[in-house]
């Protein structure tokens, strides 16, 4: 299905890297497309890596759809996900040097998958999404972030992604001991803004 294979590396080498940051694309878009928003953040001293979805959609139907119709996609997507994290601590780095970012389905796989492998991440960034599901499935996520900074950004009329499931959302982060900052904006397109780049690059400049 999807293949880690296909992940475009970019930033400073891994090996000279002092963190990673992992940045997973929407719907319709490509590793190449979500790399580009890196001009925009402070990532001087990263490795960056994007994941690129086979025929580019992690998983067919909406996230709010029944699991099992999303699959082999879902699961698939979550273990390349996995394979990106574990790439980076076979590496060297630890968890608190591991930094997620997501956009749109891109932000809903990345906010499934950090919420099913809780852990001290150096920051996580859910832009327009939220966890996976027809329901909040409370019983399969676990771990503790340990105060991991997570940033869930969503317009409150945004046609993908209920506001209600960005704020269920918050609170699986919270219940699992993230430091979760959570900002609506009224009336916003289905897009990523700067106010959101703002909130990103506070929290990457916290770990210098």
């Amino acid at each position: 299905m999807h293949n880690v294979k296909n992940s475009i590396w970019a930033g400073v080498p891994l090996a000279e890297a002092k963190r990673v940051l992992i940045m997973t694309h929407g719907r319709g878009a490509s590793a190449q497309s979500i790399l580009s928003l890196a001009a925009e953040l402070d990532v001087d001293d990263f490795a960056l890596v994007a994941p690129q979805a086979t025929g580019h959609t992690w998983y067919p139907y909406s996230f709010l759809a029944p699991e099992a119709q999303n699959e082999p996609g879902l699961s698939s997507g979550l273990a390349v996900l996995k394979q990106l994290v574990d790439t980076a601590k076979e590496a060297g780095f630890k968890s608190e040097q591991i930094y997620l970012l997501g956009f749109s389905q891109g932000a809903c796989l990345t906010a499934e998958f950090v919420a099913q492998n809780a852990q001290s991440f150096g920051g996580v960034f859910i832009l327009s999404g939220g966890v996976i599901g027809d329901s909040v499935k409370t019983e399969r996520y676990k771990g503790d972030f340990a105060g991991a900074s997570i940033f869930l950004g969503c317009s409150d009329v945004d046609s993908h992604v209920p506001k209600h499931r960005v704020n269920d959302s918050t609170e699986v982060f919270k219940n699992l001991g993230a430091n979760t900052v959570e900002k609506i904006y009224p009336n916003a397109p289905h897009s990523i803004f700067q106010d959101e780049i703002n909130h990103i690059n506070h929290i990457l400049n916290q770990k210098k």
